[in-house]
């Protein structure tokens, strides 16, 4: 299986997917953290990928998605984002709407 092969099953496993470094329990970065904290909030369950451990998977998403930073952030297949896109979605509420049809 090819790494796009992965990156597209994965995408359609999970309606909301964060390809991040670390996990949301234990972020291994600021950005990650932010965007957990904010899906948190908005109270959508999401599936993560910790980065760190697939160079392999890192490097291919960021030539899938043609986005050069981690995290990122998946809906329905579709990028929303990194860190400060997410971030601006969940205060300005633009977040909760995109994900509020997702569970």
């Amino acid at each position: 299986m090819t790494t796009n092969e992965r990156i597209e099953q994965q995408l359609n496993e999970f309606p909301v997917l964060l390809y991040m470094k670390g996990t949301p329990d234990f972020p291994q970065c600021g950005f990650s953290a932010q965007v957990v904290g904010a899906l948190k909030q908005v109270g959508t369950r999401f599936a993560y990928v910790n980065i760190l451990e697939d160079s392999e998977l890192r490097q291919g998403l960021k030539e899938y998605s043609d986005w050069p930073t981690f995290p990122q952030l998946y809906v329905q297949g579709e990028l929303l984002g990194g860190c400060d896109i997410i971030v601006q979605m969940y205060e300005s509420g633009e977040l909760a709407k995109a994900l509020e049809s997702i569970d």
